[in-house]
């Protein structure tokens, strides 16, 4: 089959397109044709070998971490899905490749496509709903009411933690640059920050919770909007040491981990509030969860653009160079 692997590690020369062997299919696993995959920012920082204390892929491998699909086999063990389903997932951390014509995935991992959604916006929702559900439902349990900042609102993650926190009943308010103003207002953000002109940490007091996917002086900044006991959620910060023992890592990992975030730890705990990592799970039920809000149009999907299939490593730069104005951007299979 066809795939855009990775040959090298921090070197954009070393994503390539080629050929590669077609997946073995498990018991538990349903072998998807893929129509569609989305880039994320994981897809360059693991290109660039700066995941690789967490994820320690052995090169060569396939690039990917969305899609959306056709199921063309089923293993012994499955039960869900049937040749023929039309589905989207974001598969486990140790099994990516979505850049490519053919996937092997646990049918733990899989749901039933939105029947509203086309295949490319399907493809784009995975990660970031999942990353959102994780953060505002799982870590934060978002009540009615609760005051939430969502950082980056126009970006991929932003734009549909908004419109789920906005479901939760939750009062929005996100940062976000002055172009892309009125997109993050029609997505039901309450109080829109633009960031090139206005600064959220004066702005701002009293929230509940921050979802922060920018790190650096935004997450430290974002201590201070909050109020006593309020929660940030970062998954562009350091990890901390309960992500280290979610990952199994060995002690040395976890101390490590454990010093890079200790910073952020006290000094959120100096301010009487709580600083903590998410690198999100692949969850089948929970894209379940997510689908009636999505077919019922309570979440829409925003995509940028749409490149095919060879132009994948195209479509990564054109992502790391911020070229995106709004939302995700897609890869279509032939």
């Amino acid at each position: 089959m066809r795939a855009i692997t990775l040959e090298r590690y921090g070197d954009k020369a070393g994503v390539r397109a080629g050929e590669v062997p077609d997946p073995d299919v498990g018991a538990n696993d349903v072998l998807v044709r893929i129509r569609a995959a989305s880039i994320n920012p994981l897809d360059r920082m693991i290109r660039d070998g700066e995941m690789k204390t967490i994820l320690p892929y052995k090169v060569p491998f396939v690039l990917g971490n969305d899609l959306a699909g056709v199921v063309v086999e089923v293993g012994t063990a499955v039960t869900r899905f049937a040749v023929g389903d039309e589905v989207f997932s974001r598969p486990d951390k140790n099994r990516i490749g979505t850049f490519a014509e053919l996937i092997a995935v646990h049918q733990d991992d899989v749901a039933m496509k939105p029947a509203t959604l086309t295949m490319e916006e399907a493809a784009s929702l995975p990660l970031v709903a999942l990353t959102s559900w994780q953060v505002l439902v799982e870590r934060a349990h978002i009540q009615p009411g609760q005051k939430v900042l969502v950082h980056a609102g126009s970006g991929g993650l932003g734009t549909i933690a908004i419109q789920l926190a906005k479901q939760l009943g939750a009062h929005v308010a996100t940062t976000t640059s002055t172009a892309n103003v009125d997109l993050v207002k029609r997505l039901g953000a309450d109080v829109v920050v633009d960031y090139k002109k206005q600064a959220f940490e004066t702005l701002l007091h009293d929230y509940d919770v921050v979802l922060d996917s920018l790190g650096g002086e935004t997450l430290l900044k974002s201590l201070d909007v909050l109020k006593p006991g309020g929660k940030v959620i970062s998954v562009a910060g350091p990890p901390d040491a309960d992500f280290a023992r979610e990952l199994g890592a060995n002690p040395v990992v976890r101390l490590v981990m454990s010093a890079l975030s200790f910073p952020i730890r006290r000094r959120a705990r100096r301010r009487d509030v709580e600083y903590s990592f998410l690198f999100m799970k692949a969850s089948g039920d929970q894209l379940r969860e997510l689908t009636p809000l999505i077919d019922a149009g309570k979440i829409r999907p925003v995509v940028d653009s749409v490149f095919p299939f060879e132009s994948a490593p195209e479509a990564l730069e054109y992502v790391e160079a911020g070229r995106a104005k709004a939302g995700k951007v897609v890869v279509r299979m032939p």
